[in-house]
């Protein structure tokens, strides 16, 4: 039975932008598995409601359902044990989950606030509306001010990249020689912010910059592909 996954949207439906959707998208490819795209937007929590979850991505398998991406992974690693690893044994498994951490905190939560006032103009109204109002009762100020100050606040987010341009001195992915699941997941970071926003996260000549560009030309393009910014 195929695959299906439930991914962000906004006003275009093949134009997904969840980071976490993307490590998903980006493991399936590893793997050699495709999976129908069911577009989700913010405001039809309903539709994945009898799945037992309020986010994407959720991700159906015949009759199971597999909600979050750090749990997608680990069950496509273990499901499907005849495809390419995504973490190389136990060892690789564990060193990702530090990163799955260290991704959610340092490249999603740092990318946010830099390109936060340019999702809503992805959006429909009411999704917007939705974002909007959670979003700024969440940092207790308009989205425009909490973006006010990115082009002084992008160079310590690229600061704050360092430990990556120090590992790709040594090695062209995270992961080694190849890609694994620990470069999907600081991936899907760049990836959402190349989908809804213009502003430039990282310089051309950035390590960092070179390693975003293999992952975009990673599985036949497939993240290139993908609408976005030529940022």
């Amino acid at each position: 039975m195929a695959l299906k996954l439930f991914e962000l949207v906004g006003t275009d439906a093949g134009r997904p932008f969840s980071p976490f959707c993307w490590r998903t998208r980006m493991a399936l490819a590893h793997k050699g598995l495709t999976a129908e795209s069911i577009p989700w937007r913010f405001t039809e929590k309903a539709a994945i409601a009898p799945h037992g979850s309020e986010k994407v991505p959720v991700m159906l398998d015949g009759d199971r359902t597999v909600v979050d991406s750090w749990a997608i992974a680990n069950y496509l690693e273990d499901t499907y044990p005849d495809r390419p690893s995504l973490f190389g044994g136990a060892g690789g498994r564990a060193t990702a989950r530090f990163i799955n951490a260290w991704g959610d905190i340092a490249i999603v939560g740092g990318i946010f606030p830099l390109i936060i006032a340019d999702i809503p103009t992805n959006l429909a109204v009411e999704d917007a509306a939705y974002f909007r109002a959670s979003r700024e009762a969440r940092f207790g100020k308009r989205l425009e001010e909490v973006m006010a100050s990115r082009d002084q606040a992008v160079v310590g987010f690229r600061k704050s990249l360092e430990p990556l341009r120090q590992t790709f001195k040594a090695q062209p992915f995270i992961g080694g020689d190849a890609p694994d699941y620990a470069d999907y997941i600081v991936f899907g970071g760049f990836q959402w912010a190349r989908v809804v926003s213009p502003f430039s996260l990282l310089e051309e000549t950035d390590s960092v910059h070179a390693w975003r560009e293999r992952l975009l030309d990673a599985f036949g393009g497939l993240a290139r592909r993908s609408p976005g910014y030529p940022v």
